[in-house]
């Protein structure tokens, strides 16, 4: 017959309760490995996994991506989805909110009559009558104006991605984490002064959460590879930029 005493009852009783409350780093009381039935990346180098999110960004079909970009001291609010063919969002700047549509080349800016009064940034936007006719208008914007180039940028999947993703200097790990309900494994530069990004330990290793070096902004990301439509506006919606407003 076994004799159990009632100490060491006490006492496993006690290390389970505790091993129930405290997680550690180093994969609780039990040992268990933070990253079982993860993707594996957890376990890489801060390199190879910032290798392995660019990669699984680069090859994703599309993207959802939301939050502040600051750019030359400007804030920039984005909500926008991505992919190869273009892409399709709202930014919202100094308390103005405009949409973007871009299909192939083709861009479309939609904003209303206030913006577009102010659209040269020195006040002779074309004037009211002119605002009047652009606001709540799909604007198609020439390759040539200064514009398009300012805000193609905001709805090119590959050209924006590789822009963000980027953390600056020496790369560390920075534990396991979770987004949206999702683990992941954190990556930083230079201990968080040269940003910080999470990058999901489930499924492909997609980046999750990027907070940028210098204070320059907090973004999400999510809807990897999932599809959407971009629709050609109404030829009753849209007018041509080139044609309606002067070069000058």
């Amino acid at each position: 017959m076994t004799v159990i005493s009632l100490g060491r009852i006490r006492r496993a009783a006690l290390v389970g309760a505790l091993c129930a409350l405290v997680v550690t780093g180093a994969g609780g009381c039990g040992g268990e490995d933070p990253d079982a039935g993860t993707n594996g990346v957890g376990k890489l180098p801060a390199a190879k996994i910032q290798q392995r999110t660019r990669a699984a960004a680069r090859a994703a079909s599309a993207v959802h991506l939301s939050g502040n970009v600051v750019s030359n001291g400007r804030t920039y609010a984005l909500d926008v989805r991505l992919k190869s063919g273009g892409g399709t969002g709202t930014v919202t700047s100094k308390g103005t909110t405009f949409g973007l549509l871009r299909i192939g080349t083709e861009l479309y800016l939609k904003a209303d009559a206030g913006f577009w009064s102010h659209a040269d940034g020195d006040g002779s936007g074309g004037g009211t009558a002119t605002a009047d006719k652009l606001g709540g208008k799909y604007v198609k914007v020439p390759r040539q104006d200064p514009q398009y180039r300012r805000f193609s940028g905001f709805t090119d999947k590959d050209v924006l991605l590789d822009g963000l993703l980027t953390l600056h200097g020496r790369l560390a790990t920075d534990g396991h984490h979770e987004e949206s309900g999702v683990r992941t494994i954190r990556i930083t530069g230079d201990h968080g002064s040269g940003g910080t990004l999470d990058v999901s330990l489930e499924g492909r290793p997609y980046p999750l959460r990027l907070v940028r070096a210098g204070g320059a902004g907090t973004l999400r990301f999510s809807g990897w590879g999932e599809d959407f439509a971009l629709k050609q506006p109404a030829p009753s919606e849209t007018v041509d930029y080139g044609r309606q407003l002067p070069t000058s």
